[in-house]
């Protein structure tokens, strides 16, 4: 399983329905359990972007896929990153030529 960031911004759509923030953000939790990646973490934040999740998927393309489906809502816009942990990080390290 691989670990992901993604930061998320409202749309102009998101802000005018903000008080469904939270059902929303358990839709989305449900959906990911159904396509095999876990939401870790959901935070809502204050500074440059509005949200932030933490998952874990089996691949890129699961990510990917859940992420298109939840920008096509139309209340966010995201970016997502792939994430390595120390270990992954020092396997990668190893691995250079």
């Amino acid at each position: 399983m691989a670990d992901y960031v993604v930061l998320i911004d409202y749309t102009d759509q998101g802000i005018r329905t903000i008080e469904r923030s939270a059902e929303r953000a358990e839709v989305f939790r449900e959906t990911a359990r159904k396509v095999g990646v876990e939401v870790k973490e959901l935070y809502w934040t204050s500074g440059v972007h509005d949200g932030v999740l933490i998952l874990e998927a089996p691949d890129d393309r699961a990510v990917s896929a859940l992420m298109l489906s939840l920008v096509r809502a139309g209340n966010v816009r995201t970016q997502t990153l792939r994430a390595y942990g120390p270990s992954e990080m020092r396997e990668i390290l190893d691995a250079r030529p």
